[in-house]
């Protein structure tokens, strides 16, 4: 099975067009990228964020946080 027209690699590559499929998507592909890493970051933050609120909720009370230091 092959996705490009190329049945052999013994030709002069300067007659070959299309070497790879999706030849034109790259800049579709990379702007995809960019745009999944950015959401992958906000999700990321909100759920580092969310996970702190819980603990400084369960563990983060004045007393606690002074208990914690003067054993040190």
């Amino acid at each position: 099975m092959s996705t490009t027209p190329i049945d052999t690699w013994a030709v002069d590559l300067a007659d070959v067009t299309v070497i790879y499929p999706w030849v034109g998507t790259e800049v579709a592909m990379v702007w995809g990228a960019i745009i999944l890493w950015i959401i992958w970051h906000i999700w990321q933050v909100r759920h580092e964020n969310a996970t702190y609120k819980k603990e400084m909720d369960k563990y983060g009370d004045k007393e606690t946080i002074t208990k914690a230091l003067s054993e040190h």
